[in-house]
């Protein structure tokens, strides 16, 4: 018994030298390496987050308001989505067959309405004309019976006193015949001005009218990219034959010749971010161009980055500072924001650095094969990292472990079980 587990342990003692011999005198690097040289350069610490093109101006194109008695607005005529206008062109009509109706039933009341102030003013001077001739008629007999009565010295008392009732009475009759005139006036006057009032009402009705049909045709006083609203009842964009409600959002136009996108940072790197960065934006459907921009605000308040979500982002506004046929609301963009640029100093492609404990070390080319090399290193962005001791300009390292497989051979023998014959 004691003998064969002697023997077990002398074989894998046997197995354990031989793959340390071979692992620290004959290390063989696998075939074909990629690699990357050591460059001394400009670094630029970088972040790359994806946004959305968005207008900074805009402007938004609703369904006018109209009287209920033109019933609902229903679309005759629309833009098509994403056409590109021109300021005075008409981007929507609705059907104007009832405000036609109105302005036809408006224009009747108006004309009935004037033939009647005509006839009433005809019928007020008929009855004043005749109320003035009454008066007449009741001054003279009222003279009548003053010059009887001043002719009356010489007249019996009874007949003095018939005489002086006379008088009384044509006075009162000349007073009233007076009063009515003049009420007469003030009636007419007053229903002159009812009927004034309601001539001017239905002037207003007719111009509401035609200023209604006006707004049949929606007309956009800027150009722009039209942008069709969706029908919250059908789900789709607007279209020919729906009908849609006063002051209802139904196209959206934005200012081309101003752009902007916008990004989400995560609240552990939104320190990095400050007005004033340079960014670089690449359409994601449009990779081969580039435009330049500018960080033009940070949000001071963090929001939850999707519904729901419990993490936290900051919305970061860039100020794009061209515009292009390419470069049009609503794509998405890739937003290379230039954080730091650092002069003169030698990097290698992170994927080259290897970290074991506290140690950082790269396989460095020697030769034909490669040798751990202890490192130092400094900044880096997503891709590159600064070395500030250990290698050279020029020096070329591994970007993956070049002794990965014998690793994973060595280790799968150390654990096979060891059989004693």
């Amino acid at each position: 018994m004691g003998n064969s587990s002697t023997g077990k342990m002398y074989k894998l003692g046997i197995v354990l030298l031989f793959i340390t011999f071979s692992y620290a005198c004959g290390k063989k690097e696998t075939q074909q390496v990629p690699t990357g040289k050591v460059t001394k350069s400009t670094l630029y610490i970088d972040m790359h987050e994806e946004g959305e093109i968005e207008a900074i101006n805009s402007l938004n194109i609703t369904a006018p308001f109209i009287s209920w008695r033109y019933g609902n607005l229903k679309i005759t005529e629309i833009v098509k989505d994403g056409q590109e206008v021109n300021a005075g062109d008409t981007l929507i009509v609705f059907d104007p067959s009832e405000v036609h109706k109105g302005i036809a039933d408006d224009e009747g009341r108006l004309e009935i309405s004037l033939a009647e102030l005509e006839k009433m003013k005809a019928q007020q001077e008929s009855d004043m004309e005749e109320l003035k001739a009454d008066y007449e008629v009741t001054r003279i007999s009222h003279e009548i019976s003053k010059i009887r009565f001043e002719s009356a010295a010489y007249e019996s008392e009874i007949s003095k006193k018939e005489i002086k009732l006379n008088l009384d009475k044509a006075d009162i009759a000349l007073a009233r015949a007076k009063e009515q005139i003049d009420n007469r006036i003030k009636i007419q006057k007053e229903e002159i001005r009812q009927k004034e009032l309601s001539i001017q009402q239905d002037r207003k009705r007719l111009q509401e009218a035609h200023e209604t049909l006006e707004k049949m045709h929606v007309v956009t006083s800027s150009p722009g990219i039209s942008i069709i609203s969706r029908n919250w009842s059908t789900g789709n964009k607007f279209q020919i034959g729906d009908q849609c409600w006063a002051g209802f959002p139904l196209i959206q136009l934005p200012d081309l010749s101003a752009l902007k996108a916008t990004v989400k940072i995560n609240e552990v790197d939104i320190a990095k971010i400050s007005k004033g960065l340079k960014v670089e934006i690449k359409p994601d459907a449009f990779s081969d161009s580039i435009f330049a921009g500018t960080v033009n605000s940070v949000a001071n308040l963090a929001v939850n980055k999707e519904g729901s979500s419990k993490i936290k982002v900051f919305p970061v506004e860039i100020l794009v500072h061209s515009t292009n046929k390419n470069l049009l609301p609503g794509i998405t963009v890739s937003c290379r924001i230039i954080i730091d640029k650092i002069d003169d100093v030698l990097y290698i492609p992170i994927d080259a650095i290897r970290t074991e404990g506290d140690r950082t070390f790269v396989y460095k080319k020697s030769g034909s094969g490669y040798k751990e090399v202890d490192i130092e290193t400094g900044a880096s962005n997503s891709d590159l990292i600064i070395i500030t001791s250990g290698l050279d300009e020029g020096d070329e390292v591994a970007l993956v472990d070049p002794y990965i497989e014998e690793k994973s051979k060595a280790n799968t023998t150390s654990d096979q079980p060891t059989n004693d014959k």
